[in-house]
């Protein structure tokens, strides 16, 4: 016989919530004690799962009868959090002066049989979800087991880390394993979009582990890898393929989310989609698509203000605007860029991105020393987040720290080449080269960086100062001539103007190079 409606426990993150009994129960199956009131507002936070709750819908439901101050409800809040191990408000979020949303994926289950997702499927504006099942043993030897487990448990705590994934929690996710199903059941059971499966395989000295990622409404593959090691080390093994394989997953599902935004209709589009809509745009890497985006952001902070990755889009357009385009003196930009990073972080101060793009723009308008600050509290937030070893790389570079500058450059490639901020990235190594009066690694970088991106000048700089200084005055005067023909807004906003990033002393040894391949800055 079906149990009543009202027997009905909610899962998330590891945790159970019995609404029959009254009880919160742990990762261990332990009873986690709450106040009466505390549990009735995580179990409204947990019935409207993903929805922003105000404080008078919250009074409303908890304290109809009664009058109560602000007080009551951030108590209450602070018993929750506590009890979750929230402290980081990864589940529970506060959107300033509009209330709370509860950003975990919920699940309820009336009985063994039974498993159905409550109303936040897709918390924060359907950001796309993601289960990483356990990976199969496919060794003889049953007893490693504990790494084919480990390998998945790793990956879960790596995709983790990132804000834009909604990652389902081992507890949950294990569920399935040594069990045959589909994937579009699991989906369907864990309330998620994509979901990651692999294998192990351990034959002597060495160790095969292959993953997918699949889209669960289609069933395709939308990216595989296989890893072959020695193993040696198991554990540092463990670490190197769970991180690869974490690092590989999240510009594929970003890719795939733009491309599910970019079949819908506009006006159809909630926050989520608006925002990946506007990352195509930006992608195209033209000023008139740089405004485009802008557009789209905006939108996406209009339809969902408490919406962070939408203000981090806005401060990436005025970035743009000054280091690809030259389109606004770079001042200007940075001025801009903080505004809405400064909004982003407010909204949510865990955000390793949100932190990252702050310390950009305050890197770029020469605010080093905060910059570097933003870019430690990122890293610490989450160490793959590329834009933060690169915002790193560029204050270690401007204290003349030009070895360790580069290391975070290539660090930040690693984790996202394909980022569209990658080739200012990429730009800080033929920088770095430059200054540090290495002119031939210089060419080299400068010239590697135009070829990968060709549609950003503003490493052709380096390039016509390193080829002056290094005696090769015609192939400088001809470079020269195709910077200020082609790219003459990036000319005046780099060159014939100081970039706030650049120290005076900088800058001139720039301007040294650059009037030896014949430019007359007095003309």
């Amino acid at each position: 016989m079906k149990t009543s409606a009202e027997e009905v426990i909610y899962r998330f993150e590891g945790f159970a919530l019995d609404r029959t009994r009254g009880i919160l129960l742990s990762k261990n199956g332990e009873e986690i004690r709450l106040r009466h009131k505390s549990f009735e507002l995580l179990r409204l936070f947990v019935e409207n799962a993903g929805q922003l709750l105000n404080r008078d819908r919250i009074n409303q439901a908890i304290w109809s009868d009664v009058i109560v101050n602000d007080d009551s409800i951030t108590q209450c809040v602070h018993d929750i959090r506590r009890a979750l191990g929230d402290e980081s408000q990864a589940i529970l979020k506060t959107i300033p002066r509009r209330g709370y949303i509860f950003a975990a994926t919920v699940t309820s289950h009336h009985d063994p049989g039974e498993n159905q997702m409550i109303g936040g499927t897709a918390p924060m504006s359907d950001k796309p979800s993601i289960a990483v099942l356990a990976f199969a043993n496919m060794s003889d030897d049953p007893d490693q087991e504990y790494f084919s487990d480990g390998i998945a448990d790793d990956i879960i705590t790596e995709l983790s880390r990132s804000r834009s994934l909604l990652v389902v929690a081992r507890n949950s996710a294990f569920i399935f394993k040594g069990r045959a199903v589909d994937v579009k059941q699991v989906a369907r059971e864990l309330s998620v979009r994509y979901v990651v499966e692999g294998s192990v395989r351990r034959s002597g000295g060495r160790i095969r582990v292959s993953a997918q990622l699949i889209d669960a409404s289609t069933g395709g593959h939308i990216w595989a890898e296989r890893y072959d090691r020695e193993i040696s080390e198991i554990f540092v093994v463990q670490d190197e393929i769970a991180e690869a394989v974490a690092t590989a997953i999240q510009p594929a599902v970003g890719d795939a989310e733009r491309w599910r935004a970019l079949r819908q209709q506009p006006a159809s589009l909630n926050a989520w989609e608006t925002y990946q809509r506007g990352l195509w745009h930006l992608s195209k890497g033209t000023a008139t698509e740089n405004e485009q985006a802008r557009k789209l952001f905006r939108r996406a902070a209009e339809i969902d203000f408490g919406f962070a990755p939408a203000y981090v889009g806005l401060a990436v357009t005025y970035i743009r605007d000054g280091l690809f385009h030259g389109t606004r003196p770079i001042d200007e930009a940075a001025r801009l860029a903080e505004v809405e990073a400064r909004q982003a972080v407010a909204i949510d101060p865990t955000d390793s991105t949100a932190q990252a793009m702050l310390g950009t723009a305050y890197g770029i308008g020469g605010k080093m020393d905060a910059a570097m600050v933003c870019a430690e509290r990122a890293i610490g937030l989450n160490r793959n987040c590329a834009w933060a070893h690169w915002v790193k790389g560029a204050a270690l570079r401007y204290r003349g720290r030009h070895g360790e500058s580069r290391d975070e450059v290539s660090t930040s490639l690693r984790l996202n080449p394909r980022d569209p901020m990658s080739a200012t990235t990429a730009s800080l190594s033929a920088m770095s080269w430059y200054l540090e009066g290495r002119y031939d690694e210089a060419i080299e970088s400068s010239r590697r960086c135009l070829a990968d991106y060709p549609a950003y000048a503003a490493p052709r700089r380096f390039l016509v100062a390193a080829l002056a200084q290094s005696g090769r005055l015609e192939e400088a005067a001809a470079e020269l001539r195709e910077f200020v023909t082609k790219a003459p807004d990036v000319f005046n906003v780099m060159v014939r103007n100081r970039p706030p990033y650049m120290s005076p002393g900088d800058q001139q040894h720039l301007l040294e190079g650059i009037r030896k391949a014949g430019w007359n800055d007095r003309r």
